[in-house]
């Protein structure tokens, strides 16, 4: 098993590394600047102009990496964990399907947080999400995460800040430890405009097939938008690590969301140079009857 740090957008394609770093949030905590106004939910970065065109190498990168997420289950040096993070309607549960759903059921878990029980709440914060996280060979999606613990109770003002500094310490040092112990960890925010999340809420209302995803505390939360934006725009920074970057998906458009997320996966999974374990020697020469 891996014992030093991964650094999962350690790329050799330069291409893609210029085209993702805009992206990023500054590293080492250095985000006094950084805003998430700067960055455009609207734009499409990785889009090749044609949506039609984009969906289709959506649908032939999801192919791709079903076949890679089989090397990596029967390679298992690794791990791979991706949090999905955004504010409601940002596109979680569309990514999950989108870019992993063409993926066996083997090897794959997709985990969505709630609220924590009575029984995780006697606990420290991180260890339901231990519980969680992949084992050798898997694929762990995180739609929410603990980064919820650095968002609900700051806008709540349920913790201090020097709480919240203290919480970002400790979510560095989880992801170190989970780095250094074979587990690759990709970070995506999900990014849409306020006026694109109206737009997604009055659907869930007009459509009677997507009442079931409508809560009337999306509404309270609403009103928090600003609140929301400005607890995301300290933790990102705080948070982003070569060994657990965090990227900004401009997720207006639903097409352009999936072919981001996917296209940077494809590159993580395809830099652990995964490869099957080598064969039996006594099968050599078996024919069978």
């Amino acid at each position: 098993m891996p014992s030093s740090l991964l650094f999962p957008f350690d790329i050799a394609d330069r291409t893609l590394a210029q085209r993702w770093q805009p992206w990023q949030p500054p590293l080492n905590g250095q985000g006094q600047d950084f805003r998430l106004k700067a960055l455009d939910p609207g734009a499409k970065p990785f889009s090749g102009g044609d949506k039609a065109q984009d969906k289709a190498r959506v649908e032939e990168l999801a192919l791709e990496l079903d076949a890679l997420q089989n090397l990596l289950y029967a390679d298992k040096r690794f791990k791979l964990l991706v949090v999905l993070q955004g504010t409601d309607t940002a596109g979680k549960d569309g990514t999950v399907r989108g870019v992993f759903g063409r993926m066996s059921a083997l090897g794959v878990h997709a985990v969505g947080w709630k609220a924590p029980t009575e029984l995780e709440r006697a606990h420290d914060y991180l260890w339901r999400i231990h519980q969680q996280v992949p084992g050798a060979g898997e694929l762990t999606v995180f739609n929410r995460s603990h980064y919820e613990d650095v968002l609900v109770p700051v806008v709540g003002g349920w913790i201090t800040p020097a709480q919240q500094r203290q919480r970002f310490a400790h979510i560095n040092d989880f992801e170190r430890m989970l780095s250094e112990t074979g587990t690759v960890i990709v970070k995506f925010m999900l990014h849409i405009s306020k006026d694109e999340q109206r737009q997604r809420l009055q659907e869930r209302l007009d459509d009677p097939a997507k009442h079931w995803k409508f809560d009337q505390g999306d509404i309270a939360v609403r009103k928090q938008w600003d609140d929301y934006q400005r607890a995301y725009e300290q933790l990102l920074p705080a948070t982003h690590t070569p060994w657990a970057p965090w990227t900004v998906v401009p997720a207006d458009s639903k097409t352009h969301r999936n072919l981001m997320v996917a296209t940077l996966l494809r590159a993580v999974l395809q830099r652990l140079d995964l490869r099957y374990p080598p064969g039996d020697p006594a099968l050599d020469g078996i024919r069978i009857q």
